[in-house]
């Protein structure tokens, strides 16, 4: 949906939309989209009505307040599903393969599906770990013995945005690899409820369950979106049965535990029957090696200690974890700065689980600055004012703002000066920081050894 090349005013748009949805979401359902803007008008280009159901109904509005924020104008979002190709008679072609390569032996057939699977999401590029190790062994075991009674059904579970859908769309990808001949379907719960119900409308349950049971490898994700709705539930069950039989494979992934679904006891059974795994959230170690992962594959200029510094802080989601790197790079491009820790506190403050450290104290903050410019306890209430003082008595100033929840008449208490002294200290030594990329590192690593210091 990016047609950079074409519209290079949008693209602060679809940087701020994949912002808002989240990359797995963005990468699913809007960058594959082809787009053209006329000044009013975005007419997005897909390849069925589902595919515009699903942004209509999930990300219009949220699209066109991003036009709205960045290019300043109302549009109106027109869906216009992409013409298929007409379908020649079999004799023509026939024919026409004969008379052109009356010795060529035709190909064999490609997966019918393989536009649902993401490409980006591989085996190579998942950060393996200990809370994902055997939810990733495990979705390597299936590409490998496909349809195996011990790998099948395997069921992923996990709260949102740890690698689920990367895993499922990894297993696709690798099967379509090995044998690009086999049918793989990808769809979530919510497409197989709502393709199951239009089928209902249209009158074409057979052409459903025929897509949905003749498979080689069926992938559904966020399977709890079926939960509640019984019809769905029946034919989700007679799905899973016909290919469970056949010796296909089925993958599922669910936000709970298959006994947390609260399904029928002999759907619960058919699910438990496999591989039940757990993927759970990464350490810091894992997370940082998330983050620096993300920022080699994006290119962008950012130290290992700012990156530390938000893994330490976002430990929820994945998603959240690439989102805020997204979020830091666009900001430091626009504004012309270096990435700190300072800039990345201010700026992902409403995604760090981790405000003002209630541990770190002033004593602590004197300590390391006054180790670090070798200067005593006393002079940072001293009235000397030589720059080998007066310097790291205004960056110890700083961080008491920035790493403490003090109020500036406290904190100037503390250091034996005026409110007026702190926000001067405050705001020369931030402004260094966002133009000075040396000096950003130094602040950088003082704030990671006054952390470590008072987590002792």
């Amino acid at each position: 949906m990016e047609n950079k090349e074409k519209y290079p005013q949008l693209v602060p748009v679809f940087q701020d939309l994949e912002q808002i949805i989240g990359k797995d979401d963005y990468d699913m359902w809007l960058r594959p989209a082809t787009v053209e803007f006329d000044g009013t008008n975005l007419t997005i280009l897909l390849p069925n009505e589902f595919w515009g159901k699903t942004i209509r109904d999930r990300y219009e509005h949220t699209i066109k307040e991003a036009f709205l924020k960045h290019i300043g104008v109302a549009i109106s979002v027109i869906y216009q599903v992409a013409a298929q190709p007409p379908v020649s008679p079999v004799k023509s072609v026939r024919d026409i393969i004969i008379e052109s390569q009356p010795v060529r032996v035709q190909p064999a057939a490609v997966n019918p599906f393989a536009g649902r699977l993401n490409s980006s999401y591989t085996f190579e590029n998942f950060i393996e770990s200990p809370s994902n190790r055997f939810a990733y062994k495990a979705a390597q075991a299936v590409t490998k013995k496909l349809g195996s009674r011990e790998n099948n059904p395997l069921v992923i579970f996990s709260s949102p945005g740890l690698g689920k859908t990367h895993l499922l769309h990894a297993i696709g990808n690798q099967i379509s690899k090995d044998n690009p001949s086999a049918k793989v379907l990808y769809m979530s719960g919510e497409e197989f409820v709502s393709e199951y119900i239009e089928s209902l409308q249209n009158k074409v349950q057979d052409s459903f369950r025929k897509k949905c049971r003749t498979l080689d490898c069926f992938l559904m994700d966020d399977i709890q979106f079926v939960s509640g709705k019984d019809a769905c539930i029946e034919e989700f069950f007679n799905t899973f049965n016909a290919l469970f039989e056949s010796g296909k494979q089925i993958v599922l992934s669910s936000d709970r535990t298959p006994q947390q679904l609260e399904w029928n006891e002999r759907l619960s059974s058919r699910l438990l029957s496999g591989i039940t795994t757990e993927i759970k959230r990464p350490n810091l170690e894992t997370r940082i090696a998330i983050l620096r992962q993300k920022r080699d594959s994006i290119n962008f200029d950012i130290g290992d200690d700012v990156l530390a510094f938000i893994a330490e802080g976002i430990q929820t989601s994945v998603r959240e974890l690439e989102g805020s790197l997204f979020r830091l790079m666009s900001y430091c491009g626009l504004n012309g700065v270096t990435p700190s820790i300072p800039i990345a506190k201010e700026l992902l403050s409403d995604m760090l689980v981790v405000g003002k450290d209630k541990s770190i104290n002033v004593n602590a903050i004197k300590k390391i600055v006054g180790k670090h410019f070798n200067i005593r306890m006393e002079d940072f209430n001293s009235k000397r004012k030589t720059q080998s003082v007066a310097w790291p008595r205004q960056i110890a100033m700083f961080l008491t703002t920035d790493l403490t929840d003090l109020s500036l008449s406290e904190i100037g208490r503390e250091f034996n000066r005026d409110h007026s002294t702190i926000v001067h200290a405050r705001d020369i030594v931030k402004e260094k920081i966002d133009t000075d990329p040396f000096f950003a590192a130094t602040i950088n690593q003082i704030i990671l050894d006054i952390k470590t210091v008072d987590s002792k």
